[in-house]
């Protein structure tokens, strides 16, 4: 495992595999700002075969991507870009950020960075004009990171579950 006065070096960014699937749901878990689950309840969760599922479907789609980031064979961050065609502005497909983890003790190593970095040609490469993200209020530290990216905090969001 990593520490935190270690860098980002060796970090590759790569597409999502199946058996990736369990460590992407533990990482996006622990980066929940209400988590309070023991670890061993956190690897029990990520087994639900609903991820396995919801990942199928991922995959099988032209308009979305998810990737992993990867440190010395590890994997230690996770993010997920889609693709909407929109009619605002001509007809600009605006990106979609979301779900950006990375493991906890890997933060402040420039993984997230690199994520982004990655997220943004991703959807730029996709032919998306416009990309945005959203961060649950509570995450602070992730609100400071997304702005020193340059992104502005532009918009209030809203939410309903059905």
């Amino acid at each position: 495992m990593t520490t935190s006065t270690q860098t980002a070096t060796a970090v590759t960014i790569r597409r999502a595999r199946r058996e990736d699937v369990e460590r992407i749901a533990e990482l996006i878990m622990l980066g929940a700002a209400t988590q309070t689950m023991t670890a061993d309840a956190i690897r029990a969760e990520a087994r639900h075969p609903g991820y396995a599922e919801a990942f199928a479907e991922i995959e099988a789609s032209k308009d979305n991507g998810l990737f992993v980031a990867e440190r010395d064979g590890e994997v230690v961050g996770t993010f997920q870009v889609t693709l909407i065609p929109g009619l605002v502005a001509r007809g600009r497909k605006r990106g979609k950020i979301e779900s950006v983890h990375v493991a906890p003790e890997c933060r402040g190593m420039g993984i997230g960075k690199i994520m982004i970095a990655h997220a943004l040609a991703f959807a730029k490469g996709q032919g998306g004009g416009l990309i945005e993200l959203s961060s649950n209020k509570s995450r602070l530290d992730a609100h400071r990171f997304y702005r020193n990216l340059g992104f502005a905090q532009s918009h209030e969001g809203f939410k309903i579950e059905l």
